[in-house]
């Protein structure tokens, strides 16, 4: 493993920052499957965390509140028979998680104002299509 959790370019959380846990996953595995702990949960202190400075730190707290118990984040991989493999899964859907929370907030939409000739090219279109059912009606003969 890496000396750190790489979130994006500028911001490794220390591998010291995170917490592991191993327990016995449910699902297929064999005659090994009730002697290992192939599941991991990978905890995350994001309050208490020095890779994120102030303003990361509070968007991140922000956007996961949902997810938070007293401040850290859980990630759970049971998903491989390989204990190996469930905890770069974990790792993976931690720093996506984690990126996803520290993104910019996406720029204000600037308004804008349809073109003189696309209101002339919609209203042309909208006499065409009421001329069009004007004549599907009876004859006023």
């Amino acid at each position: 493993m890496e000396s750190g959790l790489v979130v994006r370019s500028g911001v490794v959380i220390p591998e010291v920052e995170l917490g592991w846990r191993f327990s016995r996953s449910s699902g297929p595995g064999g005659q090994s499957v009730n002697t290992t702990d192939s599941r991991v949960e990978l905890s995350f202190d994001v309050a208490g965390t020095t890779a994120f400075n102030e303003v990361l730190r509070e968007r991140a707290l922000e956007r996961l509140s949902s997810r938070l118990v007293d401040g850290v984040l859980t990630v759970t991989a049971s998903e491989q028979r390989s204990q190996w493999r469930n905890r770069e899964a974990a790792r993976t859907r931690l720093a996506s998680i984690l990126r996803d929370a520290i993104a910019a907030p996406p720029r204000k939409r600037r308004p804008t104002r349809p073109s003189k000739n696309a209101v002339r090219r919609r209203l042309d279109e909208k006499k065409r299509r009421g001329e069009t059912k004007r004549l599907r009606g009876r004859p006023t003969d």
